[in-house]
């Protein structure tokens, strides 16, 4: 069966001053995948995320979403392509200010003659989709563990029912149990809704959970991709390494034990 790119990346260039993190990159991105961006420190794996997504203008390169030139789009374009995708940043990126289910409402409130009670009422459901339990919608996200942050982030990312949600290292700083409950949770949501996850990632055992293939960024452009069990037939150092490291058979070994 015929795979459907729901983004495309060609030629990507990204430089600071004069310092080039990704020279001619390319990466496609499946429709219905989870897919992991993995890479050693410096490679631009959020830099390559904030590129797709319009929070960074490349200096070269084409990027398409839905078929159409994200670069090159209008205002009003973008605005409807912002609204196929969620993003969740690190930490959840909330606004400390409002409660949980004031930050979730944000980007609800771009829908014209929304009540405010079916908003708070989405706003409640996003909050329940994401694991967290009702009652979290009045807290602040100071009141929140770094859990529940990055559910609430979630959530928000969730609000406009995205066709595309892009995840940056969604289980950072979360313990094992943690960790492992929010991989879950990503694998379950990318099923039951049929979602894109274009997911960020240094965490082995999410890469085993929870993602159908990996890209690999390495030497300013993504190296390779493939799925976990075609990344132990690359013989590349870094990828090598990462691939067969104790860390590596740690994962495979739990994940079996899963299966």
């Amino acid at each position: 069966m015929d795979r459907e790119a729901i983004i495309s990346v060609h030629g990507l260039r990204n430089q600071f001053g004069r310092n080039v993190v990704h020279d001619n990159l390319d990466l496609d991105v499946w429709r219905g995948e989870v897919l992991g961006v993995v890479g050693g420190s410096g490679t631009g794996k959020s830099v390559l995320l904030r590129s797709i997504v319009g929070l960074l203008q490349p200096k070269a390169g084409h990027i398409e979403m839905f078929g159409i030139d994200a670069l090159a789009a209008d205002e009003e374009t973008r605005i409807a392509l912002d609204s196929r995708n969620g993003v969740m940043f690190q930490d959840g990126a909330l606004f400390s200010s409002l409660t949980v289910r004031e930050n979730v409402e944000v980007p609800l409130r771009a829908i014209p003659d929304l009540t405010p009670e079916l908003r708070h009422a989405l706003a409640d459901l996003k909050i329940s989709m994401s694991g967290l339990p009702w009652i979290a919608g009045d807290n602040y996200p100071s009141e929140l563990s770094g859990g529940m942050r990055k559910r609430a982030g979630l959530a928000r990312a969730l609000a406009l029912d995205p066709e595309i949600v892009f995840l940056d290292e969604p289980t950072a700083g979360l313990d094992p149990i943690g960790a492992s409950d929010f991989d879950t949770l990503i694998r379950g949501l990318s099923q039951q809704l049929g979602l894109t996850v274009f997911l960020v990632t240094h965490d082995l055992d999410t890469l085993h959970a929870t993602c159908d293939r990996i890209a690999v960024l390495a030497e300013k452009r993504v190296l390779v991709t493939g799925t976990m069990s075609e990344m132990l037939d690359v013989d590349h150092p870094w990828v090598h390494e990462y691939f067969h490291g104790p860390r590596a058979r740690a994962a495979i070994d739990a994940k079996d034990r899963t299966d």
